[in-house]
């Protein structure tokens, strides 16, 4: 694995076509691997609402990553859209995302994060990240539903 130290973080407006077009990248794979009717990522709409905060990763001029953070009803935080490009894949960026976005709830008090993910090989890297992470399996969330292609990762802050 080759690190990225020269990275930065920022939050996003979703003004900007590489933004854009990782989010319909990150759209693009949720829905190649997950059956119609159970795939929960957010589209730029969904990631525009006043709950939810947008972070993008840039290599110099190259977006890397992008993750987001939605603040629930309940005090609590929900990951969402974690997605590195495919040219910055294992190199510890999706750990530094995930990383700024835990100190981001943290920051804000939140007692808990949660994150609602798919199921089967395609999703074994995020899961191993979350999981190194502190993340356990558990119990359905928020509004989802529970079906055999979506799991429900948690992390006491």
């Amino acid at each position: 694995m080759t690190l990225q130290p020269d990275l930065t973080i920022i939050e996003d407006d979703l003004s900007g076509a590489a933004t854009r077009e990782l989010v319909r990248l990150h759209l693009q794979g949720m829905h190649d691997n997950s059956p119609p009717g159970t795939c929960f990522a957010l589209d730029l709409s969904g990631l525009s609402t006043p709950d939810v905060t947008v972070w993008s990763a840039w290599c110099g001029d190259r977006i890397a990553a992008i993750g987001a953070l939605r603040t629930l009803a309940d005090g609590n935080g929900e990951v969402k859209s974690m997605r590195t490009h495919p040219d910055f894949l294992r190199r510890g960026i999706a750990a530094r995302v995930l990383e700024h976005i835990i100190g981001v709830a943290r920051a804000r008090n939140m007692r808990r994060l949660s994150l609602e993910t798919g199921s089967g090989t395609a999703f074994e890297p995020a899961l191993a990240l979350y999981r190194r992470r502190g993340f356990v399996n558990g119990a359905v969330f928020g509004d989802y539903i529970e079906t055999p292609f979506n799991q429900y990762l948690h992390l006491q802050l």
